[in-house]
């Protein structure tokens, strides 16, 4: 079966895409990855993504508009992608994060829009969507979900092993001695990206190779401040977002130094954030093999940070496992597709902290009549190529 997998990070920049041709004997799956994109949102779109965004104030009407906008550039780039493989059988489309409701240390709701019927339309294959909520009435924080890729990928190595994804938040899966725990960290792009775009000091919207942030110094005591956030105190599961951290999380942090400090010290700052609240966590856990992805493993200066700090540990990137690093995630909603047409639940015990697993999504028919494949007792295992 051909699954497509469509998603919009907490970098809400673009639209990764990925198909992937499963194949299934005796509960082993096999995945030959087809196809792998990463399409950014038009300039305008994004520009009303992001002023959309909590904490700001929204309408409904712009929900609803920017779910039926989101939901037909996400459908032109599954046409696209589609036909540059010959069709589909089925695709999963996250969508775009716009709130995710946690009280406490509790998720109680997430809300992801792009409308999928505009996919199912524009494709006319069936679509698996809202892939979430499932997890979290089941009691689970609904993230990260990736750890269910991950625990299948770093099944059977020795000792600690973690899988860690540098979106606009910070996800990491631990997998040893037959456990597995898996929990958002903080922030790895969020509030870098967020500065770069306020202040308009790169176009892309991003630090490209960290120049900005090269230019600038650390500054301990606001770095210091920034570390001090109870959230980092927390126990795992949990999780969190740009409900949290965000522009003016940072200008808050900022101001209460009464001080100025110059943006790209700032930047710099916000940079060595990431860098030591993953380098804590990581050695706290007693990790030994580090898999790195997302668009933060491109930050030439967090990349360096991580192996500077953690001499002990094998940091490489995601590649390694068989997943692209700048791809995992689509490749990830690619699985959940499959899995959801199989029957096979998508929840690993310890991933998000659900009670049990869970099947997840809801499916949108294509052009015909939905038509399921036999289902799938179990997953035994994975091999990506």
């Amino acid at each position: 079966m051909r699954v497509l997998g469509l998603l919009s990070g907490t970098s809400h920049d673009g639209i990764d895409v990925a198909v992937v041709d499963f194949a299934e004997s005796g509960g082993r799956l096999q995945g030959r990855v087809l196809h792998e994109d990463s399409i950014p949102y038009a300039p305008e779109l994004r520009a009303r993504l992001v002023a959309a965004l909590p904490p700001a104030p929204t309408t409904l009407a712009e929900v609803c508009e920017l779910d039926t906008l989101i939901g037909q550039a996400f459908a032109e780039v599954a046409a696209s992608a589609a036909a540059a493989v010959g069709g589909v059988d089925a695709i999963c489309s996250h969508g775009q994060t716009v709130f995710h409701w946690v009280d406490g240390d509790h998720a109680r709701g997430t809300l992801q829009i792009g409308q999928p019927a505009w996919i199912a339309e524009r494709v006319g294959a069936p679509v698996v969507s809202d892939v979430r909520i499932r997890d979290i009435t089941a009691g689970g924080h609904g993230a990260p979900l990736v750890s269910f890729l991950d625990e299948l990928l770093l099944r059977g190595r020795s000792g600690v092993s973690a899988a860690l994804n540098l979106g606009g938040i910070a996800n990491i899966t631990v997998v040893g001695d037959g456990a597995v725990s898996a929990y958002d960290i903080g922030p790895a792009n969020a509030l870098v990206d967020a500065v770069v775009t306020a202040e308009r000091l790169n176009d892309l919207g991003y630090d490209e190779n960290a120049a900005i942030a090269r230019s600038g110094r650390v500054d301990r005591a606001l770095l210091d401040a920034l570390l001090a956030d109870p959230y980092y105190g927390l126990a795992a599961p949990k999780s969190t977002g740009k409900e949290h951290f965000h522009l003016a999380y940072v200008r808050e942090a900022v101001d209460g130094q009464g001080r100025d400090i110059p943006v790209e010290d700032v930047v710099r700052t916000l940079t060595e954030l990431t860098v030591c609240t993953v380098a804590q966590d990581v050695r706290r856990a007693g990790i030994g093999f580090l898999a790195v992805s997302g668009g933060g493993c491109r930050n030439p200066l967090i990349l360096e940070g991580l192996r500077e700090a953690l001499p002990e540990v094998e940091v490489v990137l995601a590649d390694e496992l068989g997943a692209s690093a700048d791809a995992k995630e689509a490749i990830l909603f690619s699985l959940i597709g499959w899995c959801t047409m199989h029957g096979v639940p998508a929840v690993v015990p310890g991933g998000t902290g659900a009670r049990e697993p869970r099947i997840l999504g809801t499916i949108t028919p294509g052009s015909g009549p939905l038509r399921m494949p036999e289902p799938v007792a179990t997953l035994r295992g994975l091999t990506l190529a």
